[in-house]
């Protein structure tokens, strides 16, 4: 049985990025070693939530704004602040650098991040966008904007921290999978039902390394 680290652990994941596993496990690092294993395996077992939720959010609050404003690029002539408008412009130049040249509005809508799509439901927009059209977007959700919005912001930090390559086996990941899946069922509860086919989450949750149970 090993009872030390490789040797090539901290050339190759470097000291810095092992860092928090050791700073959980000072006096033990193959305890630390199996947890940074572990937290790989579990950010990518929520790959599949985290893209259902990105992909259905954005065409969600899409369809609604095209309907409210009566054109595919709602963009143009939605009240947008200068922050999430320059968003716009950074998506259209991007797609342009990928040799689209006149990007079509499903296009831009893909190339949007999700933050983009979770900004939507900021204050500043509960005038001109949530009540007239962005909570339509959530026709099984009965609570009010900021809860809801809150609940997104927290699973867009989620997300930003699997795609950075951030330790997240601190965080109560049980809770975080179930609010993937209550945000996903105020969209559309089938969607939840299918996700149950190959959500992987509940089973790499199952299997966290039993010295680095809390």
């Amino acid at each position: 049985m090993r009872t030390e680290l490789p040797r090539w652990v901290e050339r190759v994941i470097s000291v810095p990025r092992f860092a928090p596993y050791l700073g959980a496990f000072p006096s033990d690092h193959l305890i630390a070693w199996n947890l940074y294993q572990w937290n790989i395996e579990v950010s990518q077992a929520f790959y599949g939530p985290l893209n259902l939720l990105e992909v259905s959010l954005r065409n969600a609050e899409h369809d609604r704004l095209r309907a409210r404003f009566g054109r595919d690029d709602w963009w143009r002539v939605a009240p947008l602040d200068a922050y999430d408008a320059d968003k716009i412009t950074v998506a259209e130049s991007q797609l342009r650098r990928k040799g689209v040249r006149s990007p079509s509005a499903d296009a831009v809508v893909a190339e949007l991040s999700f933050g983009f799509w979770v900004s939507l439901l900021n204050r500043r927009y509960d005038r001109h966008l949530w009540v007239p059209a962005l909570h339509a977007a959530f026709p099984h959700y009965r609570g009010r904007r900021e809860a809801l919005r809150d609940k997104l912001d927290a699973m867009l930090r989620l997300r930003n921290r699997i795609m950075h390559h951030e330790p997240i086996h601190h965080r109560h990941l049980a809770a975080d999978h179930a609010k993937i899946c209550l945000l996903l069922g105020y969209i559309e509860p089938e969607i939840v039902s299918w996700l149950r086919v190959f959500d992987r989450v509940p089973e790499v949750l199952a299997r966290r390394p039993e010295q680095a149970r809390s």
